[in-house]
């Protein structure tokens, strides 16, 4: 049976249609049983795939010359949900049509268009958005939320721990990842109600693939300890803002020393294979590729700023998580979970919410 195809929102992005077309071509040359539907300004595509001819072969366009905005409201941009790239990319994966959708839009509008269209799993009350970070190590880390629900309960805490072990097990392969919840310290009693509420309860489920060693703090996030952070997406996303602040930081200091002085200059050419590895670990288009976790559909989303190289590290994070069925693996998953742990899902995020809800 043929792999789903993957729907892209071309109109997404800082750097238009031609990086992002390009990006996909990139991807495809590692997925090649990929196909791809394309949405967006049909000349501006098909001037675009004139210098990818095997991506031309592979794709499908569709026509759309309406943008969500990068500052739209998430309310507006669901009204709008049948005119713009990004709207009718998901409803491709509403209708069956493709897989998967990849956009690098507006994010707010992204999560509630989702959220509005495919609705989340059984056993699941909340999307959460999952990135990879760079560590010491080989792999990357594994966290969430970053971003898409600022207010969580320890049920919440414990479904975003079990959706960022099965995407773990898809990026890493290991088959037990090691789970930790940031936390302002690794002691029992440090942190809030809801955050020991859910390491007592990931701490007594049996059954799930995955080793949830308590608590981790945020110094610790990059060394390579840990496999997934689970957070609330208010202090995940302080946190990612902050690590990506920081290797600015380092990157601009170790630029602006070694040009200081023609001795710094002579250092420079010395070390610099060294700052040339330390620049493409830390560069955030070699781990771009946010996911929405959680929904009856993949969707992935890439920096706004990505440039090819990015955009094809978000597909290839697609084309994973297809080849994978990072669905079927989450689902597996919630029926190892207890009924008791689990709850009864609330009636709102399990049968329907109005725009209004999906995009806050």
């Amino acid at each position: 049976m043929s792999l789903p195809r993957i729907a892209i929102d071309a109109m997404g992005g800082d750097e238009g249609v031609r990086v992002m077309v390009h990006g996909a071509a990139m991807a495809r040359r590692r997925h090649d049983k990929f196909s791809f539907l394309l949405v967006g300004d049909e000349k501006r595509i098909a001037a675009a795939l004139d210098e990818h001819p095997g991506m031309r072969a592979a794709s499908e366009i569709l026509h759309c010359d309406d943008v969500v905005g990068g500052d739209e409201k998430p309310s507006r941009a669901i009204r709008r949900a049948k005119t713009t790239s990004m709207g009718l990319a998901i409803q491709a994966v509403k209708s069956g049509d493709c897989g998967a959708a990849v956009s690098a839009g507006n994010t707010g509008a992204l999560m509630a268009m989702g959220k509005l269209a495919l609705r989340t799993m059984p056993g699941i009350d909340r999307p959460a958005l999952a990135g990879l970070m760079p560590t010491l190590l080989e792999d990357d880390v594994v966290m969430l939320d970053l971003g898409a629900n600022t207010d969580c309960d320890a049920r919440n805490l414990v479904q975003f721990a079990i959706m960022g072990a099965a995407y773990s097990r898809i990026v890493t392969g290991k088959a037990a990842p090691r789970v930790r919840l940031l936390n302002i310290g690794t002691e029992s009693i440090k942190g809030t109600d809801n955050l020991r509420e859910a390491s007592q309860r990931l701490g007594d489920a049996t059954g799930l693939a995955m080793q949830f060693d308590g608590f981790i703090e945020a110094d610790k996030i990059n060394r390579g300890e840990v496999d997934v952070v689970v957070t609330d997406g208010f202090s995940g996303n302080i946190a990612l803002k902050a690590i990506e602040g920081s290797a600015r930081f380092v990157t601009d200091l170790l630029k602006a020393a070694f040009t200081s002085s023609i001795r710094s200059k002579v250092g420079f050419l010395v070390s610099r294979p060294a700052t040339e590895l330390l620049k493409h670990h830390l560069d955030p288009n070699n781990h771009n590729g946010g996911v929405f976790l959680g929904l009856n559909g993949v969707i992935v989303k890439s920096h706004g700023s990505a440039n090819a190289q990015g955009v094809a590290n978000a597909v290839d994070v697609t084309a994973r998580l297809l080849e994978d069925d990072i669905t079927d693996r989450i689902t597996a998953d919630l029926a190892e979970v207890s009924a008791e742990m689990r709850g009864t899902a609330r009636h709102g995020d399990a049968n329907g919410e109005s725009e209004e809800e999906a995009a806050q």
